[in-house]
């Protein structure tokens, strides 16, 4: 099959910008040894996509590329010596390729889909083996496509490294993708929520979604102070998307002993701060790089033992594919934007 028919998918051309993002035709291959071709079904953008495309994450990133690391697809084709899959198998491509379980290395970090490595936006892709993973049955596909990013990095943040526990309190900022599915894990381990955003009306969506409490941080810029008194001595635990811009507030929600989980930077990646309070109280800062394929399968579990479902915000066919991403851009957004294929 190889070099006998094309695959459509979406290409970063000769330099960055979403007007540079096109549709294009590439030669299909067929699997090699230890690989597997997948039809994607479904794709979910993440803010870490919309940045490669402007080519305000990795500058010197190689172009061509196919942006998009989240997919999720049927296996179509298996390489000499693959086991543990079989055609028509459903799964979700790993974000870091080569980051099986414990520590993070260097090449497990570069080993990342959609930049440095070609992602999931596209109709057909051949990956490793060992860099997909099953999904849980009930899911649909976009709800699955959602996972392997927003979902990973929330359950790596409370799960694998947070160690949250029940009667805990947890803050989350803004109704993003890793912001929902913190709430929704947080609200599975026990934990109680308080959530942040600019939008009342989306302060009464994370309500009915069963956040404790909420604050608005746009007419309460002082949110951390306020956190810190409705949980009675500070919350335990941060799930930190904005960077530099919020962790001020962040650190002043905390109570003493507590732990951010250092996740995004959409409010800024530098600032003046006062980290006196983090010494003086004991916090742990921890920067959380999505998570491997040993707690993605953990987590599948506990989302199929709860039965659990991703919140999509919207869905927009492959030929919107730029539309899904200046959608993302524009913040309007309540949990996932996802790709149909």
């Amino acid at each position: 099959m190889s070099g006998d028919s094309n695959t459509r998918v979406y290409q970063i051309e000769d330099s960055f910008g979403l007007d540079n993002l096109t549709v294009a035709a590439r030669p299909e291959r067929a699997p090699g040894p230890g690989e597997v071709a997948v039809a994607v079904r479904a794709v979910s953008l993440n803010y870490r996509d919309l940045l490669m495309v402007r080519g305000r994450y990795n500058p010197r990133q190689p172009l061509p590329l196919i942006p998009c690391s989240d997919g999720v697809g049927e296996v179509v084709a298996l390489g000499a010596g693959v086991s543990g899959l079989k055609l028509g198998d459903r799964v979700a491509g790993m974000f870091a390729q080569d980051w099986a379980s414990g520590a993070p290395t260097k090449q497990a970090m570069s080993s990342t889909l959609g930049g440095p490595r070609d992602g999931m936006l596209a109709a057909r892709v051949v990956l490793p083996a060992h860099g997909v993973a099953p999904v849980p049955g009930h899911l649909e596909d976009a709800e699955a496509a959602t996972l392997p990013c927003a979902a990973l990095t929330a359950w790596s943040a409370l799960v694998t490294l947070g160690g949250v526990k029940a009667g805990d309190t947890v803050l989350v900022q803004g109704t993003g993708g890793v912001s929902i599915f913190a709430l929704q894990f947080a609200q599975l381990l026990g934990a109680r929520v308080i959530a942040t955003s600019s939008s009342d009306a989306k302060l009464e969506r994370v309500r009915a979604m069963g956040a404790w409490r909420t604050i608005n941080y746009r007419t309460t810029p002082d949110w951390g102070k306020v956190a810190r008194r409705l949980s009675d001595g500070g919350v335990d635990h941060v799930v930190e998307v904005g960077g530099a811009g919020t962790l001020q507030q962040s650190i002043r929600a905390m109570r003493p002993g507590g732990r951010i989980s250092l996740i995004g930077v959409l409010a800024g990646g530098a600032s003046d701060l006062n980290m006196t309070p983090v010494l003086m109280q004991q916090i742990r800062i921890q920067g959380v790089f999505v998570g491997h394929r040993e707690g993605f399968g953990a987590m599948c579990r506990a989302i199929e033992q709860h039965a659990l479902r991703p919140v999509v915000d919207r869905v927009f066919a492959f030929e919107e594919a730029r539309a899904a991403f200046e959608h993302l851009a524009s913040g309007q957004h309540f949990g996932k934007v996802c790709v149909s294929i």
